[in-house]
């Protein structure tokens, strides 16, 4: 079976505690279908790899589940959002394919 990519749009927003990490929430739809496909590769708190892109800069990275909402969280390092010139609350594509 093909791995799905998974295209959608989300809003960054921080989460501020000892330090502040930048994040956007993979909708509901896309959650249930990640975990579904990735469900073999899950790893430590159920995390699962992924190949992200946004605009021209792509990268490998995890998805983490998030408790309160059931749905999966992307954080964004500083260089992609440098490189793609994002700022807190802009609302951004993003497309995922589990690796």
């Amino acid at each position: 079976m093909k791995t799905p990519i998974f295209k959608f749009k989300s809003k960054v927003w921080l989460y501020a505690g000892p330090t502040t990490w930048h994040f956007v929430t993979v909708p509901r739809e896309q959650s249930e279908q990640i975990k579904f496909h990735g469900a073999e590769k899950m790893a430590g708190w159920g995390s699962i790899r992924m190949h992200v892109t946004i605009g021209k800069t792509e990268w490998d990275t995890s998805v983490f589940p998030e408790k309160r909402t059931g749905c999966y969280i992307l954080p964004l390092k500083a260089a992609v959002r440098k490189a793609e010139n994002i700022s807190d609350d802009d609302t951004i594509t993003v497309s995922l394919k589990i690796a």
